[in-house]
C-alpha cells in the first residue's frame, strides 16, 4: 500500500504532515511519497517523507491567485517547466507505484491527480461554503451567477470531484460537506486538520491583564509592512484601554527579527531585560519591550502560547488567523498591500469566519472597536460559539488518516 501526498502551498504541507503522522502510526501504515507543487516542502523533509520531483521556490511563494504580477514573476522564474516536470514524476509514481494519491489544498493537485488517472482522496483547505452563504441561507454579497453555480467549488471542479476516481473528499468544515454530498459525492465530515493539537480554553470573564496577539505573516517583505501597520495600532490601544496591556508578537521562526526590532524602536518601544516584565508565554529567547503602560514580548517559539493566552489579535495573517478563530476568539484585521494579505483577501476572510473576524480599515480605529468588543459579552459568546463551529474540534488528521486507511484496505492498492 502506497500514498503519494501532493499539496501546494506552505499551510497544505503543514495539514498535510498531520496527516501523514497519523498515517505512520496506524498498524499497518502505507508506504508515504510527497510532492510539494509549491516551495521546497520543508514539512516533509523534516518528517523524513521522500519528495518524488523537482521542487522550486517562487517569487510569489504560492500566491498567485491574488495578483496577476505574481503569476508573471513565477512564469518568468520557470513556473511552467517546473509544473510539466512535475507532472511528469506524478505520473511516473502512478505507473510504477498504483497506489492512492492524496492531494491537499486546492483545483491544482486535485487536477494533477485526475489526469494521472489514478485513485484519489482531496482535502479541501482553500475553499469553504461560508465564502457564500452560511446556516441560515445566502450571504447578502452572493451575487446571482454564485447562487446559479450552487456551491463554492465550481461546476468544472465538481467534475474533479467525482467518484469512482475521486474515493473520498475531506472538507473543512460542516456546511461544505454537507452541500457536496447534496451532490452525491464522496464527503466526509471529520474535521480540520488545521486545529489539531490545539485547544480551545477561553474565558468571558472580566480581563484585568488584557493580552493582543499581534501576526504579521510570514511572508517578506509583506510581514515587515504588515507589522508597521499593526505597531500603528497599538499606542491608541494603549492610551483607550482601562487596564494594563500585553501584547504579543508572534514572528514566523523563518524571518529575519532586525528588521521588527528597528520598527519597535522607530515608535518609542524600549527594549527591556525579559526578567523584569511579566511575560504570559514561556520562552527564554524572546524580546521584551516596554512603552508607557504597555508590554510587549517578541517570539518565535512560542506560537501555541501565543494562540493560548491572548485575549484578542490584531491580524494580517491566514492560517494563523484560522487557527485563533478556532479558539473561539475575536480577530480584528486590517487589509495590507499584498501579495497575499490584501484587501479582497481581507474581505474574503470575514466571510469565511464570521462574525469572529472584524475588518477594520484605519489603525487608529482599532481601539474604539476592542474597547466596544470587550464590554459586549453576549457578542463575545457568540463569538466563541461561532469561531468553534466553523474551524471544528481537534484530532481530524487521525479520523482522515483512519479513513484513507480503510479505502487502501478496501481498494487493492498494492
Amino acid at each position: 500500500m502506497e500514498i503519494l501526498c501532493l499539496s501546494n502551498g506552505h499551510g497544505e504541507d503543514a495539514i498535510a504532515v498531520r496527516i501523514l503522522e497519523q498515517l505512520q502510526s496506524l498498524p499497518h501504515p502505507p508506504k508515504l511519497a510527497a510532492l510539494p507543487l509549491v516551495g521546497e516542502g520543508k514539512a516533509y523533509q523534516e518528517l523524513n517523507i521522500p519528495i518524488i520531483g523537482p521542487v522550486m521556490g517562487m517569487p510569489s511563494g504560492g500566491f498567485i491567485y491574488m495578483d496577476g504580477r505574481q503569476l508573471w514573476q513565477d512564469v518568468k522564474g520557470g513556473l511552467l517547466q517546473l509544473t510539466l516536470a512535475q507532472y511528469r514524476a506524478v505520473r511516473q509514481w502512478v505507473k510504477e507505484k498504483s497506489g492512492l494519491i492524496l492531494a491537499v489544498g486546492d483545483i491544482v493537485p486535485l487536477l494533477f491527480a485526475r489526469l494521472t488517472g489514478a485513485n484519489y482522496a482531496f482535502v479541501g483547505t482553500a475553499k469553504s461554503e461560508y465564502y457564500l452563504r452560511d446556516e441560515t441561507g445566502w450571504l447578502a454579497k452572493t451575487s446571482p451567477i454564485e447562487r446559479l453555480q450552487g456551491s463554492v467549488y465550481l461546476p468544472w471542479e465538481r467534475f474533479l470531484l467525482q467518484p469512482p476516481q475521486c474515493r473520498a473528499i475531506f472538507p473543512r468544515d460542516p456546511l461544505t460537506c454537507h452541500i457536496l454530498q447534496k451532490y452525491l459525492f464522496p464527503a466526509y465530515d471529520l474535521g480540520n486538520p488545521m486545529m489539531d493539537g490545539i485547544v480551545a480554553k477561553y474565558s468571558l470573564n472580566s480581563i484585568d491583564t488584557l493580552t493582543i496577539l499581534l501576526l504579521p505573516g510570514s511572508r517578506n517583505p509583506e510581514a515587515q509592512r504588515n507589522w508597521a501597520k499593526i505597531l500603528e495600532t497599538t499606542k491608541p490601544i494603549s492610551e483607550k484601554i482601562n487596564s494594563s496591556v500585553v501584547f504579543l508578537g508572534a514572528i514566523a521562526s523563518s524571518l529575519p527579527l532586525e528588521p521588527f526590532y528597528t520598527l519597535l524602536y522607530q515608535q518609542g518601544w524600549q527594549s527591556q531585560p525579559l526578567n523584569s516584565v511579566i511575560s504570559p508565554i514561556t520562552d527564554p529567547q524572546a524580546q521584551a519591550f516596554t512603552r508607557e503602560n504597555a508590554t510587549l514580548i517578541l517570539t518565535q517559539n512560542a506560537y501555541p502560547d501565543c494562540l493560548l493566552t491572548a485575549n484578542l489579535a490584531i491580524a494580517m495573517a491566514g492560517t494563523a488567523t484560522e487557527q485563533f478563530v478556532g479558539l473561539g476568539k475575536p480577530v480584528i484585521t486590517l487589509p495590507g498591500e499584498g501579495p497575499q494579505f490584501t484587501y479582497a483577501f481581507a474581505e474574503a476572510q470575514t466571510r469565511l469566519l464570521g462574525e469572529s473576524v472584524i475588518l477594520v480599515e484605519q489603525p487608529t480605529k482599532v481601539a474604539d472597536t476592542i474597547q466596544i468588543l470587550l464590554t459586549d459579552i453576549p457578542r463575545m459568546k457568540l463569538i466563541f460559539e461561532n469561531g468553534l463551529r466553523r474551524m471544528g474540534k481537534p484530532g481530524a488528521a487521525a479520523r482522515i488518516a483512519q479513513n484513507l486507511g480503510d479505502i487502501l484496505t478496501r481498494g487493492n492498492f498494492c
